[in-house]
């Protein structure tokens, strides 16, 4: 069903107000599922997933609402690199180093790879092996939106795990780094079927989150990027003294633990973290998108939902293809698909957080 926006009159921001601008009407369209993915795909043989999955991860939140960003970083990275299939879930083998040790993932969170170990023990307990890595990495990602405060939405599901992993030199061709700046990015992701919607709408993830010094520094050193704010410039050389500092601060100075619009109020007054997000304001085929998000958190969720499910159907596999993982972090021995019970008894035992 195609959504429609009306104009929305404008807002102060915290620095400036803004003069004559007006939301423009825009229409997104849900994507439609891929051949062999579903919304009801597991309605009759695991019922119970979703629930199984949020009720977990509101327990892992509750103790460290940190681990929502890692989540959904984790989805993202799976995703642009060879498609969503689990991939960067795997660890490295006699054949070389995982994605996982590829240095765009190098930052993502330790905890975020033992979350969705701890889902599948969880699932699979309950459901047999008949739930992929992949799916369960999908929807943690979604309930780590909903459960920081974003909006709640259905993602079709029937995905399958790969059994190979992308080289060090494919991992860093599909995932532009944070000195990226809007060209390089909208050239990457169009490649991928994304348009300049689509990617501000995803940037809005850095909504939550943190982020190294090492990630920015080139803002900071030698001399201030003339596009950063001063004072939030300020702020930053107190987090990162030099440039090989590796302290952290957060994506989002004004709801940094929340899933919301702010990212893009940031962009506007000059407080964006990485070259890539703050470009997204100065480059004028992304301003008034960015402009449209500050002004509307209704409009961003849209468009978000749409382009997270887009993204989220990414190179699947499904049906035959691929296979259901017994552990997430390495391939099936021989392809064979383990029945219940044929693990030893550790598997019923989660990690600790």
């Amino acid at each position: 069903m195609a959504m429609t926006f009306l104009r929305a009159s404008c807002l102060p921001t915290l620095l400036f107000i803004l003069l004559s601008c007006n939301l423009r009407a825009s229409e997104a369209q849900t994507p439609a599922p891929a051949p062999g993915l579903s919304y009801t795909f597991y309605r009759t043989t695991c019922p119970q997933l979703e629930s199984i999955v949020r009720t977990q991860l509101q327990t892992v939140f509750n103790s460290d609402i940190g681990q929502a960003a890692g989540l959904l970083r984790l989805h993202f990275h799976d995703c642009f690199v060879q498609g969503c299939d689990g991939s960067v879930l795997l660890d490295g083998s006699a054949s070389g180093p995982s994605e996982k040790d590829a240095p765009p993932n190098l930052s993502l969170r330790a905890q975020a790879f033992v979350i969705i170990e701890n889902l599948r023990r969880l699932v699979h307990n309950a459901c047999n092996r008949i739930v992929s890595c992949s799916d369960l990495t999908a929807l943690a990602a979604r309930d780590a939106v909903f459960l920081s405060g974003g909006p709640n939405y259905s993602i079709p599901l029937g995905r399958r795990d790969g059994t190979t992993f992308a080289t060090r030199n494919v991992t860093l061709a599909n995932l532009p780094p944070p000195t990226a700046n809007t060209t390089t990015i909208l050239n990457s992701l169009s490649t991928k079927g994304f348009t300049p919607t689509d990617v501000v709408a995803l940037s809005g993830g850095h909504t939550i989150g943190i982020a190294h010094c090492t990630s920015f520094t080139p803002r900071l050193f030698p001399t201030r990027d003339p596009t950063m704010d001063q004072t939030f410039f300020n702020n930053l050389r107190l987090t990162c003294p030099t440039n090989v500092t590796d302290n952290t601060t957060f994506m989002d100075i004004r709801s940094p633990n929340v899933f919301d619009n702010r990212y893009y109020v940031d962009l506007m007054n000059r407080q964006g973290l990485f070259t890539s997000d703050q470009d997204l304001y100065t480059d004028s085929r992304t301003r008034g998108i960015v402009t449209n998000y500050a002004i509307n958190q209704t409009l961003f969720f849209r468009d978000f939902v749409n382009a997270m499910i887009k993204m989220g159907q990414l190179s699947v596999l499904t049906g035959t293809q691929g296979q259901i993982r017994t552990n997430c972090s390495r391939v099936n021995s021989n392809n064979l698909f383990i029945l219940s019970g044929m693990e030893n008894n550790e598997d019923e035992k989660l990690a600790s957080y």
